[in-house]
């Protein structure tokens, strides 16, 4: 019986070629869809469990409270981990990681830029379970000066020969490679390329506990409750944050006390860091798990808009299967059996969508990769549980899609067949059909606001008065390397015409690298509670605030006009409302840094977004720069390349110790929204989608009415006749 089941639903699929295609293509595309949103969602959701122990590795974050407000930080200082684990016996292992800067690598006469290097402790890949092709995990960094590579870094240096033992030059210091990894996977909350062993930095580093820096994992017991260590932190903080607050700030007991109460370690599983944190200074930028239940709904809906598709479909066309229902119940065929049916037609035209979805994967799997900045494989889809869920999949579809046409379909009764009152007069309006087709293009209007939504933001953070000028500010990288040099080399560019301004500086709006420290107002010493404040600080010259267009409101600007500049800082308008000064004039007030240094408040500037436009502006000190950096020109041109061609060959003649690089601060600033830009992206691509697979639907709902309104037509012209 199932095999004619199939038989008859084959032929009736071939007979009905155009029904047949508007369904099966608009399940595939709409299957397709569902599959690599699922698979961007797998992607999203299976962040760090790479681990062996995933599911006992925690890290440690700490919170400030100050400025009225909570500032999150996702490291901790470099005793925090050691601390932890000799003091509580649920915590059996830590290790702690630690960015490094940009870092020219040598060996021979390569040299290159590498942007992704890591101090790390020696049982740091042992713990994240990144095994080793070369070498071996436990022991790879525990000597000083030994560096573990990936595959892509030793074929870059070494080319085919063997890279165990060899000696790379990061920055001055000879690094030996004692170990070789494939990459770090994927769903990682960290990517790098090198670790250099954590001995390498010396062991009589100060055992510190009330500053930041390290990205610090502990491995907990398994019966450990991570709630229950996390009560008994204040103690530490009360042990050692207290005494080094006393010392470093300069205060009493009784308010450095305080710090018990504003200076908070917590936990943070670390399956949770993509998606359930935001914290200042993270590793990388990380996701949003508001985004994966935006994504997981709309897979449901393009799921959806396509099963209505058939069954509205299936329903409209009932007119040409009335007459097979009848002869088959007059035949004797059950109700159950026409149900039976009707499900094997739409499981087998699911069937058929899903071999073509998969093609349709197969196509559009790079384009989407770029999209959403993924390296999903075809592979993925292809493996036993993913051929499972697919198959559970198409059957679901199938049945639910075509559940109500077949008890439809099934239900005529013979009588009114017979009669031809069914397929001889132009269709009934259906009250379930109608609620559907309006459910439809509910569904794709929704997805359209959403979208102009999700644009109208992004065209917002993106042009946003930022309280600088970030058009045509061209950083020249690294320029440090050129020594004493540098500045005679800025000096050389301002007298080319296309160079209006430049200035000197590690400090770059959107490049997140920043110091910070703890002030307070001078006049405020003497009270118990300081208003002590965060703030960031930028290192500044002369010609920083002309270049970027940044507006001093009060007062002057760093000079060496003025010999005690070493003294003096200029502040924003926020660093003035949280120290509490308000409306009164802040030049010529005093503020004290760490409880130690006081600088002379001599200029005030505009609040302006130094980071991202989400985040709120946070106060700022800029201090006169003594240190060599980066080059930033604001250049009036339309000959951008020739300049920059004329700015290599003079770079050139300094012979300065590391390639020519550049770039421009707005391209900087958008690349802060890179996340948001693709997820607006993702998101569009996939309501046009909807969109279309709505008004697929649509068409073959008009073409099959259309059909019927024609033979109802020629019908009644021949009875006239």
């Amino acid at each position: 019986m199932i095999r004619n089941y199939i038989k008859t639903a084959w032929r009736n699929l071939v007979k009905n070629k155009v029904f047949s295609f508007i369904n099966v293509f608009g399940l595939s595309v709409g299957l397709a869809c569902c599959m690599l949103i699922i698979a961007y969602l797998y992607s999203e959701l299976t962040y760090d469990t790479y681990p062996a122990k995933y599911k006992q590795l925690y890290r440690v974050g700490v919170k400030t409270l100050a400025n009225g407000g909570v500032t999150d930080f996702a490291s901790a200082d470099i005793a925090v981990g050691e601390g932890i684990k000799r003091t509580f016996p649920q915590v059996l292992a830590y290790t702690r990681i630690f960015r490094q800067g940009p870092t020219f690598v040598s060996f021979g006469d390569k040299q290159f830029k590498e942007n992704k290097t890591a101090v790390a402790d020696s049982n740091f890949l042992h713990l994240f379970s990144i095994p080793l092709i070369q070498g071996d995990d436990k022991t790879a960094l525990v000597e000083p000066n030994s560096v573990v590579i990936n595959r892509e870094l030793a074929k870059k240096y070494f080319g085919n020969a063997q890279p165990i033992g060899k000696m790379l030059k990061f920055g001055t210091a000879l690094m030996k490679v004692t170990g070789v990894i494939d990459k770090v996977p994927d769903n990682s909350h960290f990517h790098f390329d090198a670790f250099i062993s954590m001995s390498t930095m010396g062991h009589n580093q100060p055992q510190t506990w009330s500053n930041i820096g390290l990205y610090t994992y502990l491995l907990l017991d398994e019966h450990a409750d991570p709630k229950k260590l996390e009560a008994q932190f204040p103690k530490l903080v009360a042990k050692y944050v207290v005494p080094e607050t006393q010392h470093d700030m300069g205060v009493s007991l009784a308010e450095a006390q305080k710090a018990v109460n504003t200076f908070i370690f917590y936990l943070v599983p670390i399956t949770d860091i993509h998606l359930h944190t935001s914290t200042k200074f993270d590793l990388e930028p990380n996701g949003d798990i508001s985004y994966v239940y935006i994504f997981g709904v709309l897979a449901v809906f393009i799921l959806l808009l396509a099963c209505i598709n058939f069954t509205n479909l299936s329903t409209a066309s009932s007119a040409k299967r009335s007459k097979e229902v009848g002869i088959r119940k007059v035949m004797g065929s059950l109700k159950e059996w026409l149900i039976t049916q009707f499900l094997v037609e739409s499981v087998m035209l699911t069937l058929f969508s899903m071999l073509l979805a998969l093609g349709i994967v197969y196509l559009m799997l790079p384009y989407f990769n770029n999209l959403a900045g993924k390296h999903i494989s075809i592979g993925f889809f292809f493996n036993f549980k993913a051929l499972g869920i697919g198959m559970g999949l198409t059957l679901l579809v199938g049945v639910l899609a075509g559940l109500y046409p077949a008890f439809f379909l099934s239900s005529f009764r013979i009588i009114n067949v017979l009669k031809g009152s069914i397929g001889t007069e132009p269709a009934k309006k259906n009250f379930l059909q109608s609620s559907l087709v309006v459910f439809q293009f509910t569904v794709s209007t929704a997805l359209i606001i959403c979208t102009f939504v999700v644009y109208q933001q992004l065209h917002f953070m993106q042009n946003k008065k930022l309280g600088y000028d970030k058009d045509q500010l061209v950083v020249l990288n690294d320029t440090y390397t050129l020594g004493n040099n540098e500045f005679a080399f800025k000096d050389q560019l301002l007298r080319d015409s296309r160079v209006v301004t430049g200035t000197v500086s590690t400090d770059i709006p959107g490049n997140g690298n920043m110091g910070g420290t703890e002030i307070y107002a001078k006049e405020n010493r003497s009270n118990e509670t300081k208003n002590e404040i965060h703030t960031n600080i930028y290192r500044v010259d002369a010609n920083y605030l002309s270049t970027l267009g940044i507006k001093l409101i009060e007062g002057r600007n760093i000079s060496p006009e003025f010999p005690g500049d070493s003294s003096s800082v200029v502040i924003n308008q926020a660093a003035v409302r949280e120290l509490g000064w308000g409306n009164n004039d802040p030049i010529g007030k005093t503020i004290v840094r760490s409880g130690r240094k006081e600088y002379t408040v001599v200029g005030l500037v505009a609040d302006f977004n130094y980071a991202s436009v989400k985040d709120k502006v946070a106060p700022l000190m800029m201090l006169a720069n003594h240190r060599h950096g980066n080059i930033i020109l604001k250049v009036k041109t339309a000959d951008i390349s020739g300049l920059l061609s004329s700015i290599k060959k003079q770079w050139n003649d300094y012979h300065a110790g590391s390639p020519f690089s550049y770039y421009f601060v707005d391209e900087q600033f958008a690349s802060l929204y890179g996340s948001e830009q693709r997820t607006g992206s993702i998101f569009t691509s996939f309501a046009v989608v909807a969109v279309i697979i709505a008004g697929l639907g649509l068409f073959g709902l008009a073409a099959l009415h259309g059909m019927s309104g024609r033979h109802w037509y020629c019908t009644c012209r021949s009875l006239t006749h």
